[in-house]
């Protein structure tokens, strides 16, 4: 699967992030950025399905590179994974994600992984 198959989870969890819980949490390790990434049951319960049918999207994410996930720690996005949820978050929220994390940090983000602001 490419990176864009997986828009429609990465799109339901920047909706998650920035309109229900109106935070971002973001990690920095040598590798790059990692954003916290909605738990599987709270994106099955945003899209309205049952969990189980997030549980293979997340081993397709995860086997793509995009998220990595550590038990009893949670789900994060990749360096890959950062760079395209970002992507999806301004294309489709930025209005939502300036006032969320403030225009000032959300540059920052994309210049930090190479995107350039739009």
């Amino acid at each position: 699967m490419s990176t864009h198959e997986h828009d429609d989870i990465i799109d339901a969890a920047v909706r998650i992030l920035l309109e229900e819980d109106r935070c971002v949490t973001i990690g920095f390790y040598p590798g790059g950025i990692a954003i916290r990434f909605p738990t599987t049951r709270k994106l099955a319960e945003h899209l309205g399905i049952p969990h189980y049918y997030v549980l293979p999207r997340f081993g397709e994410m995860e086997r793509d590179g995009l998220i990595r996930r550590t038990e009893r720690v949670g789900i994060s996005t990749t360096a890959a994974g950062t760079e395209r949820l970002l992507a999806v978050m301004v294309e489709r929220h930025g209005e939502r994600a300036e006032e969320v994390l403030g225009v000032g940090v959300l540059r920052a983000l994309q210049a930090r992984v190479g995107q350039a602001p739009s």
